[in-house]
C-alpha cells in the first residue's frame, strides 16, 4: 500500500465534515476505520483542526492509550494547547493534566496563536468563565481531591482513553467519535448522549500497533502506554519552554538597547548628583548615605546591563515556523536523556539538546536536520530494541515533566514576562511600549544631565 500523504487524511477528514450532521444520538453515522493507523490518526487531527476553526467542539473517544501519543503528535501545533489528550485514570493522568494545564496556561498569556486568533480569544473567555473548574483541576493534579474534576469544560476538544471519559461528565459535545466502539460495547450508549451529531468508526484492525488487543491490567503494557503518553506530553511542554526562552531572549536584547542602556546612564547621573550634594554637606550623614546608595545602584544597573548585552547572539526577531517547531518536538522526543545507554550516551545526547535548542532559538531549521542527521549516524544500538518500561523509567518521566513546568511557569511568573506581555498587547493596539518606555527616559536623562551640569558649575 502507497505511503498515505496529508492529502489522504485531509479527504477523509473533508468526507466525515461532511457526512458527520447525519449522525446522531440515536442514529449515529458509522464510517469504517482508515487502511492503517497513520492515516487514521492524520485524518482524526484534521478533522479536530477542521472542528476547532469552525468554532465547533469535539470529543473523540478511543478504548485505551494507545492512539494517545500519535494523535497528540499529529495535532495542528497551533491548536494543540486547546486539545485534552489525557491518558486512564492512574497516578500518570494527574501530571499529564498539570503538563497541559502549563502549556494551555503559557500560550494563553502569549495571545494564542495569530493564525487562529478568534479560536483563542474565544478560549481565553472560556478560561475566565469556568475559573472554578482551573482550580479543580490544579487541585486534583496536586493530588488533593479524589474524584477527576469536570476537566472537559476547560477544552474546546477533548480526546480521551474510554475509563477516562467515563470518569468526567462535561458538556455535550458539537461532534463526538467513538473509535473501535465494538470494543466498548455497553459503554456505547450513555457516551452517545454527549455529541449532537455522532461518528462510529469501527471495522479493519490489520495495520495497526500489536497492543491494541492487550488488556488494560497488563501490568507491563499499562507502563509503556504511560511512559508514551508522558514522553509526549514532555516533549510538548519542552517545546513551549524553548519558545518562551527564545521569545524572552528577543525580547530582553531589545530591553537592554532601547531602555537598559538609558536606565544604566540615569543611574550613573545621578548617583554623581548624588556626590555632589553629599561634598556640598559633608556633615549631612543621611545626604552622604544617600549617595552610597545612588552609587551602588549604579553599579548594580551597569553590571544587569551588561549581562543583558550578552544575553542572547540573536540578531533577528524569533518568529519560528510550525515545521521548525514540529522538528525541535521531533529531537526532543528521540534525543530524550532519561533513554540513555549510559552516562557517556547521555552526555551525547545532552550535547545534542543543546545544539538543538540555540538552532531553535536562531530559527535556523538546516542546523536541526543536521542535528537530527547526527542523531540517527549515531543512535546507540539500545534504539533499535523494542522500548520497554518499568515505574522507574515512567517515574524519571514525571520528574522531568515536573522540572520543565517548573521552570516554565517561573518565566511566566517574572517581571520580564509580564513586560513581555504587556509590550505584546500594546503593539496589538499600534504601540510599541519599548520606544515609549525610552522617550520617557529621555526626558529624565536630559533633566538630569542638566541638574549635574547646574550642580558641577555652582
Amino acid at each position: 500500500m502507497p505511503t498515505p500523504t496529508p492529502q489522504d487524511a485531509q479527504a477523509i477528514a473533508a468526507a466525515w465534515r461532511t457526512h458527520w450532521t447525519q449522525g446522531t444520538a440515536s442514529a449515529p453515522l458509522q464510517e469504517q476505520i482508515p487502511a492503517n493507523e497513520e492515516l487514521l490518526v492524520d485524518a482524526l487531527a484534521e478533522l479536530v483542526a477542521a472542528g476547532l476553526k469552525a468554532r465547533q467542539t469535539v470529543l473523540i473517544v478511543v478504548p485505551d492509550d494507545d492512539l494517545l501519543p500519535p494523535l497528540s503528535n499529529a495535532l495542528d501545533l497551533a491548536l494543540r494547547p486547546l486539545c485534552l489528550v489525557l491518558p486512564q485514570p492512574g497516578f500518570a493522568s494527574r501530571i499529564a493534566l498539570r503538563a497541559t494545564l502549563s502549556l494551555l496556561k503559557s500560550r494563553v498569556a502569549r495571545g494564542g496563536e495569530s493564525s487562529c486568533a478568534e479560536v483563542w480569544e474565544e478560549q481565553r473567555l472560556r478560561l475566565e468563565q469556568h475559573r472554578q473548574y482551573w482550580e479543580a483541576a490544579l487541585a486534583w493534579c496536586a493530588g488533593n481531591e479524589p474524584h477527576t474534576p469536570d476537566v472537559e469544560m476547560l477544552f474546546p476538544a477533548c480526546l480521551l482513553p474510554l475509563t477516562q471519559a467515563q470518569a468526567t461528565r462535561g458538556q455535550q459535545r458539537d461532534l463526538l467519535v467513538l473509535v473501535w466502539p465494538e470494543r466498548m460495547a455497553a459503554a456505547i450508549p450513555p457516551l452517545l448522549a454527549r455529541g449532537r451529531d455522532c461518528l462510529l468508526l469501527s471495522g479493519r484492525t490489520e495495520g495497526f500497533s500489536a497492543n491494541l488487543a492487550l488488556a488494560v491490567n497488563d501490568a507491563e503494557a499499562r507502563l509503556l502506554a504511560e511512559q508514551k503518553v508522558l514522553a509526549q506530553q514532555l516533549s510538548e511542554l519542552e517545546l513551549e519552554l524553548a519558545t518562551v526562552q527564545a521569545e524572552l531572549a528577543t525580547f530582553t536584547r531589545r530591553y537592554a538597547q532601547l531602555v537598559g542602556l538609558r536606565l544604566t546612564e540615569l543611574d550613573r547621573i545621578e548617583a554623581r548628583i548624588a556626590w555632589l550634594l553629599a561634598e556640598m554637606a559633608p556633615q549631612d550623614e543621611p545626604v552622604k548615605s544617600k549617595a552610597e546608595e545612588a552609587q551602588a545602584r549604579a553599579k548594580r544597573s551597569a553590571n544587569e546591563q551588561s549581562r543583558f548585552t550578552k544575553f542572547d547572539d540573536i540578531e533577528k526577531p524569533f518568529a519560528p515556523s510550525a515545521d521548525l517547531k514540529r522538528l525541535f518536538r521531533q529531537l526532543a522526543q528521540k534525543i530524550h536523556p532519561d533513554r540513555a545507554a549510559d552516562e557517556a550516551d547521555r552526555a551525547w545526547r545532552t550535547a545534542l539538546m543543546s545544539e538543538a535548542n540555540r538552532a531553535y532559538r536562531n530559527s535556523d531549521t538546516m542546523a536541526l536536520r543536521d542535528i537530527l542527521a547526527q542523531w540517527q549516524e549515531g543512535a546507540p544500538a539500545s534504539e533499535m530494541r523494542p522500548l520497554n518500561a518499568s515505574a522507574r523509567d515512567v517515574a524519571a518521566l514525571q520528574r522531568q515533566l515536573a522540572d520543565v513546568e517548573a521552570e516554565l511557569n517561573t518565566l511566566l511568573a517574572s517581571r520580564l514576562y509580564e513586560l513581555f506581555i504587556a509590550a505584546k498587547l500594546a503593539r496589538q493596539s499600534g504601540r510599541d511600549l519599548l520606544q515609549e518606555m525610552a522617550d520617557k527616559l529621555d526626558a529624565q536623562l536630559r533633566a538630569a544631565e542638566e541638574r549635574r551640569v547646574q550642580l558641577e558649575t555652582d
